[in-house]
């Protein structure tokens, strides 16, 4: 009887785990776009130039910080494997801190850190 148990238990368990996992939930939902690696990378990269081309154009700090921002939250789709994500959070980091410069009003610093965020992301191809 007690080996019929455990025998019942490890099987109750098991066909949970498998139904309410993680991973075969995981799919997109309709209100959600998936993109693949190439695609997000494009995406960062987009978002990039425009906040370049804000920066060279003379906006106002809050404005190319926004703009950044968009660029940071684009980036999280960048998602291939752990080398890629290594890079994309150090070109994160760079993002990050061209954002703080943006908010302190110190465009030039902050077009430079975008440029160099740029390369970083476009790097990112490579390692796909």
């Amino acid at each position: 009887m007690k080996m019929i148990k455990k025998f019942g238990l490890a099987l109750l368990i098991a066909t949970s785990m498998g139904t309410f996992s993680t991973a075969v939930m995981a799919e997109a939902s309709d209100g959600r776009i998936s993109y693949g690696p190439h695609e997000a990378v494009d995406l960062v990269v987009g978002k990039i130039k425009t906040a370049i081309e804000a920066a060279k154009g003379g906006a106002d700090g809050e404005k190319l910080a926004s703009l950044i921002k968009e660029a940071l939250d684009a980036s999280k789709e960048v998602n291939a494997n752990d080398r890629v994500d290594v890079a994309r959070l150090r070109a994160n980091n760079v993002l990050k801190s061209a954002r703080k410069h943006a908010k302190e009003s110190s465009l030039q610093e902050a077009e430079q850190e975008l440029e160099k965020a740029l390369k970083d992301f476009e790097a990112l191809r490579g390692l796909i």
